[in-house]
């Protein structure tokens, strides 16, 4: 029996040690969707935004993976390589979405 991938996630998030890790690293999770999407919104692959950042296309990858918290700098960069300009906004901890 093949199972979805959302009820394996739902099924997991149900537990509370391992939704306090995930909450925990939402911040990681937001960030790396929101540097995925914005490339994917410029029609660019992760080997263009690397030539253009004169790195590699594992080191956009990293950055793009949520599992390492990337500099001010590099996200410039990043913003630059898809043309786009960076914008980081404090938000509220009462007025963020689940």
């Amino acid at each position: 029996m093949v199972k979805r991938l959302s009820d394996v996630r739902a099924a997991l998030l149900a537990k509370p040690g391992v939704r306090a890790a995930y909450d925990g690293l939402r911040d990681e999770f937001e960030l790396a969707d929101a540097l995925i999407r914005a490339r994917l919104r410029a029609g660019l692959t992760q080997s263009i935004v690397a030539e253009r950042m004169r790195t590699s296309q594992a080191a956009v990858a990293r950055l793009e993976s949520g599992r390492q918290s990337p500099s001010y700098r590099s996200l410039q960069n990043y913003a630059q390589a898809i043309g786009a300009r960076l914008k980081i906004e404090l938000v509220p901890v009462s007025s963020r979405t689940t």
